[in-house]
């Protein structure tokens, strides 16, 4: 029998193996792969660890809490402030909880090459790229007149950070969470100092294959409890075959102590809806003013019509997804009352007679006897008194009967 050295950063290892100091030394009988004896971690300890959290302040996501839906601006403002003071407004207005955008220092997230490198398509807002993406950059004072004004309209105000420098400047702003945009899900370095910060993370997986978002997970886990993982399909628009929602399902196995959420590209918002009745407790989506508009990400932006339906969509089907307990509710009770069967005499049964089974049918009755689901409990009990034929049986007519609500 040998002994393995069991992570040290995991104490809770300690504890399922009878142990209780990290770095331990562990007896088994053969080694357990390290992401399997996290999957054995979380299985047991899943119903002790959070599935909800504080996103934003006095906002709770996870577990019944609301779905927290975020307007993605990203950069469709085109550069000018007054039209995102107008989508944030567009955002809080259609019932979004958080207006987000994308914030960036180009020397930190572009080497010089890519900046000076020509850019020739429609949606160019400059001869190089770097022309064009120092168009679409607000300032450092322009976010915080955006910020200002985003709590004058009461919406959460956040950005992706997109590169480390970026991260710094929207700590310093005070965000109240952090957004991973897909392209630096897998820049570890810059995961492990955001989740240092101590901000709650929305993280998103384009781009990725499973194998790497546990190691996202790992990564980001070990500094901050506090995140979210949303299914992402990084093409601009998303057709539906790529779309994958079934991601969903297998990252609530994979990671059961955080909630998942799911950041769409496809045009319409039936998709999204879908991710909400399977489990996404953030909804993530870009928005326009005008599908028209240079950039790319217009197309697979919804506008104020659609962003409006979403959110009344989300609500609704919050609203049926319900609390997963199967019974009769009150609502169906009239129904029940007119329609419901109950057990009648297939023939007269005199006072004292034990029933069989051939002595009773399934009928809808006046007035409503024994429930029919019942039938088989009444084999082998006696009558109290004579019943006619096609006559209803009542529960005071049977001896040891117990008449249960069914609400």
């Amino acid at each position: 029998m040998r002994c393995y050295l069991a992570p040290r950063s995991n104490f809770l290892f300690g504890l399922i193996h009878g142990v209780h100091a990290p770095g331990f030394l562990v007896k088994q009988q053969r080694p357990i792969p390290v992401w399997s004896q996290w999957r054995r971690l979380l299985l047991l300890f899943k119903d002790k660890m959070p599935l909800e959290f504080e996103l934003c302040p006095g906002r709770m996501i996870g577990g019944n809490h609301p779905c927290f839906i975020i307007a993605e601006i990203g950069q469709n403002h085109q550069g000018d402030i007054e039209i995102a003071k107008k989508m944030i407004k567009m955002a809080k207005d259609c019932g979004s909880d958080c207006a987000k955008f994308q914030k960036s220092e180009l020397d930190h997230k572009f080497n010089k090459k890519a900046l000076e490198r020509p850019y020739n398509s429609v949606h160019s807002w400059g001869k190089t790229y770097g022309d064009h993406k120092r168009h679409l950059e607000f300032s450092h004072e322009q976010y915080k007149e955006l910020q200002k004004y985003a709590d004058e309209v009461d919406i959460f105000f956040t950005a992706s950070g997109m590169d480390e420098m970026a991260v710094e400047f929207l700590h310093e702003l005070n965000v109240p969470f952090f957004k991973v945009a897909s392209a630096d899900n897998s820049n570890f370095p810059y995961l492990k100092k955001t989740a240092k910060k101590g901000r709650p993370m929305v993280v998103s997986s384009g781009m990725q294959n499973m194998e790497t978002m546990r190691q996202v997970y790992k990564t980001v886990k070990e500094h901050n409890p506090n995140f979210t993982i949303l299914q992402c399909t990084s093409a601009y628009p998303l057709e539906a075959e790529d779309v994958n929602l079934r991601v969903l399902t297998e990252y609530q196995k994979e990671f059961p102590d955080i909630p998942i959420g799911y950041s769409g590209h496809e045009s319409g918002i039936v998709i999204s809806v879908a991710a909400v009745a399977m489990g996404a407790k953030v909804v993530e989506r870009h928005v326009t003013l005008d599908k028209t508009w240079k950039g790319n990400d217009h197309e697979a932006s919804l506008v104020p019509s659609e962003l409006a339906e979403l959110v009344r969509s989300i609500r609704l089907v919050e609203r049926a997804l319900g609390n997963g307990v199967k019974q009769m509710l009150p609502c169906e009770k009239p129904c029940h009352d007119k329609l419901g069967k109950s057990l009648v005499a297939k023939v007269k049964i005199p006072k004292g007679t034990v029933l069989t089974q051939d002595m009773l049918a399934v009928k809808v009755a006046e007035p409503m006897g024994i429930d029919a689901e019942d039938i088989f409990k009444m084999v082998g009990k006696k009558v109290k008194k004579d019943v006619e034929e096609d006559e209803s049986i009542l529960p005071e007519v049977v001896e040891g009967y117990c008449k249960k609500r069914k609400c």
